[in-house]
């Protein structure tokens, strides 16, 4: 195990900045999940990390060794891709050492490195399995047990489960990140969905247009994003534009009288569902448009909010949508009322 950090790495490639001036710190043995939107940047760095592509400036560093112009086959990094990329004449065990060959690890060696890899990975006897005959979810162990075989200072994973399907998904996320605490390993994984960030890392470093724009704890980041652009990436959507005045914050809502906390002048609101609190004498009216469940949870769509005192509000399209935890009964064309609890509402820069 090591400590990663990456000093002011940057990136372009034809003229066009992929990564502007990157720092990032991962302490040895835990897990950061490194989220952003297709072309972000965080393949680019993850490459870099792993010695397959250089970078123009800055460094990368494994405890305090600047390993930014060692080969990658020299650096001690397992890297598991999104398509797994498993070699269909070798079977599960020429698979898994494959690299340990390379590295001209000797055969006896190799088999005790080969089997205890996939012991790690809950996949024992599966040493002679045709990669073929595997199931998604397992071909996916068998990547991970080749990047760990050689027992490597870090573990990059780029979109490990963006392939698989949901239930899959969901079952893999509770085994690989109970797996990289019983191993205590480190591990950077890149991903574009929220939900596999915040099961995956001890903390979420957000990556937008080639820059680090928020790290913190899963919670902290998915509850309080340092901007509207991080809160659209973790998922929030109930992000409306405001301005600071007496009083509060004015907004498409109405005035929220919302502690401006140092902010002045326009700025973004980010109203949790959970903020918003369905009660007959509301200050707010809206109609429900739509019910989902997210995560088993019940959520209205309610759209056309306004003051309940304007008539002129009710139209789906006259006025925002709110997400809003659904209450028991509700149905699609129901008018409710709703007060939006202020000291629940977070404010961001715009």
């Amino acid at each position: 195990m090591s400590s990663l950090t990456v000093r002011g790495v940057s990136k372009a490639f034809g003229g066009l900045t992929v990564l502007d001036g990157v720092d990032l710190a991962v302490e040895d043995g835990s897990t950061l999940a490194l989220l952003g939107p297709s072309g972000s940047g965080k393949s680019t760095l993850l490459r870099i990390v792993a010695g397959l592509d250089q970078p123009d400036a800055g460094s990368v560093h494994l405890d305090d060794d600047d390993v930014t112009h060692r080969p990658a086959h020299r650096r001690g990094v397992g890297v598991v891709f999104q398509d797994q990329a498993l070699f269909p004449h070798l079977d599960v065990a020429g698979n898994v050492g494959f690299g340990l060959r390379m590295a001209g690890v000797d055969r006896r060696e190799r088999s005790v490195r080969v089997r205890d890899a996939l012991d790690v990975v809950g996949l024992s006897g599966y040493e002679h399995r045709d990669p073929a005959t595997l199931s998604g979810g397992e071909a996916q162990r068998v990547a991970l047990a080749r990047a760990l075989a050689p027992r490597p200072a870090v573990v990059l994973l780029d979109e490990p489960l963006a392939a698989l399907d949901q239930l899959l998904r969901e079952r893999l996320l509770v085994e690989l990140r109970s797996l990289f605490d019983d191993l205590d390993v480190t591990v950077v994984a890149v991903t574009h969905d929220p939900t596999e960030a915040a099961a995956l890392g001890d903390r979420i470093a957000v990556l937008l247009d080639g820059r680090i724009a928020q790290v913190g704890a899963p919670g902290a980041v998915i509850a309080a994003p340092a901007s509207a652009e991080v809160a659209g990436l973790v998922g929030q959507r109930n992000v409306f534009d405001g301005r600071v005045v007496e009083g509060g914050v004015e907004t498409s809502l109405g005035l929220l009288a919302v502690d401006p906390a140092g902010h002045a002048g326009p700025v973004a609101l980010l109203v949790p569902p959970s903020a918003v609190v369905p009660t007959p004498d509301g200050p707010l009216r809206g109609r429900v448009r739509g019910l989902l469940y997210r995560s088993g949870t019940p959520v209205a769509i309610v759209a056309g909010v306004g003051p309940r005192d304007d008539p002129d509000r009710m139209s789906p399209t006259d006025g925002p949508t709110l997400d809003v935890l659904a209450e028991p009964g509700w149905v699609v064309g129901d008018e409710v009322t709703l007060r939006i609890h202020a000291a629940s509402v977070h404010l961001m820069v715009r």
